[in-house]
């Protein structure tokens, strides 16, 4: 289960990745994007508004399906796995210790 929610997970993850990549810049930080003549893009898909649109509403919905996502992991990482140690299954040894002799030491020179 939670495999199959991690895969679905990075999945969300590199699509929104490349949604938000798709969209056109607003800063022009870079000398790019904003209102200048240098815009590619999707020119003959759709108008910009309707691309604007629609990349953002695509944006929107795989950003709430990523956290959905990422609460669900959450939650499931915190749940005790049930699994045992592997030191329960260890066997309990009964031999007895034997005593270190009481006899005389000698000292070692």
């Amino acid at each position: 289960m939670v495999n199959v929610l991690l895969a679905i997970h990075l999945m969300l993850a590199i699509g929104m990745i490349g949604v938000v990549l798709l969209q056109r810049s607003e800063g022009g930080g870079l000398g790019i994007g904003g209102g200048g003549g240098g815009g590619g893009g999707m020119s003959g898909f759709l108008t910009g508004r309707g691309t604007a649109n629609l990349l953002t509403r695509t944006t929107a919905i795989l950003a709430a399906c990523f956290m959905t996502t990422s609460i669900l992991l959450s939650i499931l990482a915190g749940q005790p796995s049930g699994g045992r140690s592997i030191i329960e299954d260890l066997p309990a040894t009964s031999a007895p210790v034997e005593p270190a002799p009481s006899g005389p030491s000698v000292p070692v020179q």
